[in-house]
């Protein structure tokens, strides 16, 4: 077991490496920083002297040294069109959105687990087809077009929530909702079609044969063991929520990480694209590590 971890452990700073070796890549290619910070009437030499500063007059192989260097003692530089501290401006905005998405994911799991199941159960019947059709619609409805659908109705019709914002509880229930519409759809769809699997398995049918309940062979039996393919997806949908929902953070005002990271493409912001992709990484290599010992638990027969 602790090999298992080690090895895990292991794969998960690889990762991060790759992580950080794609995203200096792929941020420099968007161009040169400096050409939108300068005006139009600036010399070379001042673009030259603004690059100096900034350290981008380096071998590309030296910037990437000194990128993680601090990226591993969590020192990312200024922003360039702030001025201000990444970190600072990373950490409050990384736990807004981490709030939201764990709101969304929690909302999402919530649903689709005892929907997909009891789908499962009764296969084939109206309450089956009813359920496919609310997965088929919860998947091709944009997030976007539903968050503006729930604000025109829930906040200036009914005038029961906010518009948008962050602030008390009910400021989490529309973007929650429009956010975990996609995930819902997408987990009903796989815990049915687990399910089905699980309970067309002999163990399953020994577990009738012995007499106990159906609803412990259901909930108990038949759910852990389809739980497995449910925990892994659930597990990548959160890093997606924290840094990938910048549609729904801009329909709702929220002062996320998605936000953030569309400011800082569109001006070339190269320490917050860099901060802001590595911390989202880390998020996601995180969870998919929890995932794993997850396992662990829903599966014993993975420690050997």
């Amino acid at each position: 077991m602790r090999g298992y971890i080690f090895r895990r452990a292991l794969g998960g700073v690889a990762q991060l490496f790759l992580l950080l070796l794609a995203v200096f890549v792929l941020v420099r290619v968007t161009g040169d920083p400096t050409d939108l910070m300068l005006p139009a009437w600036a010399s070379l030499d001042d673009q030259a002297r603004l690059r100096e500063s900034l350290g981008l007059d380096r071998p590309l192989p030296i910037q990437f040294a000194y990128f993680v260097v601090d990226a591993t003692r969590g020192d990312f530089g200024n922003s360039l069109r702030g001025r201000r501290p990444v970190t600072e401006m990373l950490s409050s905005r990384l736990v807004n959105s981490a709030k939201l998405a764990s709101f969304a994911l929690l909302l999402a799991v919530a649903v689709a687990i005892p929907l997909g199941v009891l789908s499962a159960v009764h296969r084939g019947t109206p309450f089956d087809g009813t359920v496919q059709a609310f997965a088929i619609l919860g998947l091709s409805m944009p997030n976007f077009l539903i968050g503006i659908l729930l604000v025109l109705l829930f906040s200036l019709h009914w005038r029961l929530l906010p518009t948008g914002g962050m602030g008390g509880p009910e400021h989490y229930v529309l973007p929650g909702i429009a956010l975990a519409s996609f995930v819902a759809a997408s987990l009903i769809r796989l815990v049915r079609s687990s399910t089905l699997e699980v309970l067309d398995c002999q163990f399953i049918l020994f577990a009738r044969v012995k007499g106990i309940k159906e609803r412990v062979v259901i909930w108990r039996h038949a759910l852990r063991n389809a739980l497995i393919p449910v925990v892994t997806y659930a597990g990548m949908q959160f890093g997606f929520l924290v840094g990938g929902s910048v549609v729904i953070e801009s329909v709702f005002a929220w002062p996320g990480m998605g936000r953030m990271i569309f400011e800082a493409v569109v001006y070339r912001d190269f320490p917050v694209i860099q901060a802001a992709v590595v911390t989202i990484g880390a998020v996601i290599i995180a969870v998919n590590l929890a995932v794993d010992l997850l396992y662990l638990r829903l599966d014993p027969r993975i420690r050997r």
